[in-house]
């Protein structure tokens, strides 16, 4: 039996609106009041372009608008000296934002599938910047922690970017488009503590989070001149509904539930082990200063710089095969680690760059193939990634420090090595063919694993592979033997393709 297309069938692709959107009236204004710039202006018939200076803006205002969550970090000491206060009392600051932060997630984060995204996220970022004068003007201990709780709380601005970046992006390029935003993220992470530790040795702490509030405002202004206005993918949905829309998800969707699983395992294992490193190294037989360790720092940005073409590479990969490499070569990692984590520096430095770039291929391959789930939902499917990243977090830190304090490097390494294999387990309990709502199950086997020919891009194959959509019509023409798959339509032309079945 062959698989043939019999015509082609006119389909909506991620830049087409839907037709009540046809109708709608383009906004001017933001919130009523500020102007949006005509070109940025949403134009049902006119769809707005991804391009590469959007990428960059979104990567760099993921970068400075999450830094709000470590700038606290470096510190510490100084902030005990200058509120007069001791050291267990500021070391509830870090606890604090990132408290707000998980508050943002899963109360602001999910907004991005109920209003217009443009104006949520200027909302937002102007709220983190406003709040963050108090931060360097405050006396009292007590104002800075409730102010960076609150902050925490607006830092959620690259959360609702991910998704848009998702909606604009052409599917061919989404992986590429993610990637960087998520690589703005960890980029974040670094400079954030660098910039605070280089500055506050100079000078006051205070000075950091001035430079924090300028950077903002100038993140701000960049943003307000190149993010287009979307508007709102869900007229008829409510603030209610998207959390039982959330939770329906999560016992409906066998992807997100391997998502969700892979996640929590995987980012575990990622803190694990920057969390125990400075264990690692500073004790026997390394030894190294505290300068020295902090220079491992820089392997993890070298490894941050692989973004573009990790993401270049998840494009041309089916979303299941991408996560199973990544996760393949994060097994090696492991177990290299393992191995000579603490017999050879090298061991260290290889872990150090290959958990980087391997693990934020699992992430960017991840989240690829959990937005290709439901189009209108990609906000709320972020939320809930990014609160099984939130569990794998406070995972690795706690049991991996446990582990590594009671029994040593070894066994540590080894908890970040079965993690990982479990990751490896519940991928394979479905296979990249599996039907949308099959929990375990390998129907058609490895077929498709790679990218068909005839396909257009990787949404095209995570349609054809997972059933993903409303409809999946399947016509049989029972006298010719043939299976008519509108998605497997080459929107190239109109010509009659046949494939074998696998």
């Amino acid at each position: 039996m062959t698989l043939a297309i019999a015509e082609p069938v006119q389909r909506m692709t991620n830049h087409d609106p839907p037709e009540d959107e046809i109708h709608e009236k383009i906004s001017t204004k933001d919130f009523g009041i500020i102007p949006i710039p005509k070109r940025l202006q949403h134009d049902p018939k006119n769809p707005h372009q991804w391009t590469l200076l959007l990428n960059i803006v979104f990567g760099l205002s993921s970068t400075f608008i999450v830094s709000n969550l470590y700038y606290c970090q470096p510190l510490l000491i100084q902030l005990a000296e200058s509120f007069e206060v001791s050291h267990d009392e500021v070391s509830r600051i870090p606890t604090l934002v990132q408290t707000g932060y998980a508050v943002g997630l899963l109360f602001i984060s999910p907004l991005g599938d109920l209003v217009p995204r443009r104006s949520l996220i200027l909302l937002l970022t102007a709220g983190a910047a406003s709040l963050s004068i108090g931060l360097p003007l405050t006396q009292s201990v007590t104002t800075f922690e409730v102010l960076e709780f609150l902050v925490g709380i607006f830092t959620v601005v690259p959360q609702i970017l991910m998704p848009l970046a998702a909606d604009l992006a052409p599917p061919h390029r989404r992986a590429s488009a993610l990637s960087i935003v998520l690589a703005g993220l960890l980029l974040g992470i670094l400079i954030a503590r660098v910039l605070a530790g280089i500055v506050a040795q100079f000078v006051s702490w205070r000075v950091v989070y001035w430079i924090a509030v300028g950077v903002q405002w100038l993140v701000l202004i960049m943003m307000w001149a190149t993010i287009p206005d979307y508007p709102r993918r869900n007229k008829d949905l409510t603030y209610p509904q998207v959390f039982v829309t959330m939770g329906k998800f999560l016992i409906t969707e066998p992807v997100l539930v391997q998502a969700v699983l892979i996640n929590i395992a995987s980012m575990g294992t990622f803190t694990n082990f920057w969390v125990t490193l400075t264990f690692l190294l500073g004790g026997p037989p390394y030894n190294f200063s505290t300068l020295g360790i902090g220079l491992f720092g820089l392997i993890g940005i070298a490894g941050v710089c692989c973004a573009p073409f990790t993401g270049r590479l998840v494009d041309t990969l089916h979303p299941y095969f991408s996560v199973l490499i990544s996760t393949i070569l994060l097994l090696i990692v492991w177990a290299i680690e393992t191995g000579a984590g603490g017999i050879t520096v090298a061991a260290v430095v290889i872990t150090c760059f290959g958990i980087d770039v391997f693990r934020q291929m699992q992430q960017v391959s991840l989240t690829n193939w959990v937005f290709g789930l439901e189009t209108d939902a990609r906000a709320r499917l972020n939320a809930i990634l990014l609160i099984s990243l939130f569990i794998g977090q406070v995972m690795g830190t706690s049991v991996g420090s446990l582990v590594f304090v009671n029994h040593g490097w070894r066994p540590a390494a080894g908890l970040g090595l079965g993690w990982e294999g479990f990751c490896l387990l519940v991928l394979l309990a479905r296979g990249p063919n599996a039907g949308r709502y099959t929990w375990i199950g390998w129907e058609g086997g490895w077929r498709r694993l790679r990218r068909p020919s005839n396909t257009t891009g990787p949404e095209d194959l995570e349609q054809a592979s997972n059933g993903i959509g409303k409809e999946n019509p399947v016509e049989v023409d029972e006298k010719k033997e043939t299976v008519v798959d509108s998605h497997q339509v080459d929107s190239k032309g109109p010509e009659k393709q046949e494939y074998s079945r696998g």
